[in-house]
């Protein structure tokens, strides 16, 4: 009877341990970074770090090339415009391409617009001319009137995008300057201000759309070094993605809209995401895209041909 509870108690601890679900899906060499789901078409749009393609996969794990262009070397964040016709795409040269040049390599900042219906390029805009020095862009976030705003990573800036296309810098803010990767995850409030993460510092930064340059840090207890993409459930609760050897994910709440904040759930250790690099909402279901990225930094001579966008399941932080 005992070997039985023994048993039975191990087997237990074995199926807790075991990774959230996952879908998988064969991209040979992609290393996809941004992950954004599409509600009318019941599918997610996937970026490659390394190839600078954008590909759709469906919940079943089925992957296809959505658009492809030989000028690219890396596409990283991307999100669907909310008139749900139109996909936004970062795309640079700031570390994995397999195709970078001396010509592009941190030197590369563009905004694709790709049709969703036909996966057709509308415009393509770029981002490089408006600071001098290196650029890494790599995510973005839309606001009511439907502008974009892009963080640069290497130029510690937010850009604009308006609906006609044009592009300004929107913030160049002291608080998204650090050694390294600076901005990162963007997500626009509806009370009219952006919240930012700095990777390096690993702070969560507020900037008012009526005057970014006044932007304040989220006071919070718990910093997140190398912060990736960022989710915004409702006024009041944050999704953000940490990798960087953490490979966990968090959700954060604020009362006092963002001046004070506080983690209320994480992901566990045991899930094993994989370089977890940006999230997407499918109903109920927050699913997080593994980036593999430490099989580049590792120098892997074969390059992965799967991938798979993982399931963040939370629990609630011990206080």
């Amino acid at each position: 009877m005992k070997k039985y509870i023994i048993l039975l108690l191990a087997a237990q601890l074995t199926w807790a341990q075991q990774p959230t679900k996952r879908i998988e899906f064969e991209a040979p060499e992609s290393y996809p970074e941004g992950v954004a789901f599409d509600k009318a078409a019941n599918v997610f749009y996937v970026s490659s770090a390394r190839l600078g393609t954008v590909g759709k996969v469906t919940k079943e794990g089925r992957y296809s090339e959505l658009y492809a262009d030989k000028t690219l070397k890396s596409t990283y964040g991307l999100k669907v415009h909310p008139d749900g016709k139109r996909l936004f795409v970062c795309a640079g040269d700031a570390n994995y391409s397999k195709f970078s040049t001396p010509d592009t390599k941190k030197k590369m900042a563009r905004l694709l617009i790709l049709d969703l219906k036909t996966g057709k390029k509308l415009n393509d805009i770029d981002l490089a001319g408006l600071i001098a020095g290196e650029h890494f862009p790599n995510d973005l976030a839309f606001d009511q009137a439907g502008n974009a705003y892009i963080t640069d990573s290497y130029a510690y800036a937010v850009y604009k995008v308006d609906a006609k296309g044009t592009a300004s810098v929107f913030s160049t803010n002291e608080l998204l300057k650090t050694a390294g990767v600076g901005p990162n995850g963007i997500v626009y409030h509806p009370e009219g201000f952006l919240l930012a993460a700095n990777n390096g510092k690993g702070a969560l930064i507020k900037l008012p759309i009526s005057n970014p340059n006044s932007g304040t840090k989220v006071k919070i207890e718990q910093f997140f070094p190398s912060a990736d993409g960022m989710l915004l459930n409702d006024n009041s609760t944050l999704t953000l993605v940490q990798n960087g050897g953490v490979n966990k994910i968090f959700k954060i709440k604020s009362t006092d809209n963002w001046t004070n904040a506080e983690v209320s759930e994480s992901t566990s250790v045991e899930d094993r995401f994989a370089f977890p690099s940006t999230a997407a909402i499918s109903g109920s279901e927050t699913w997080i895209m593994n980036a593999n990225f430490s099989e580049l930094t590792e120098g892997n001579n074969v390059p992965s041909k799967k991938f798979s966008l993982q399931q963040a399941v939370f629990n609630p932080v011990k206080k």
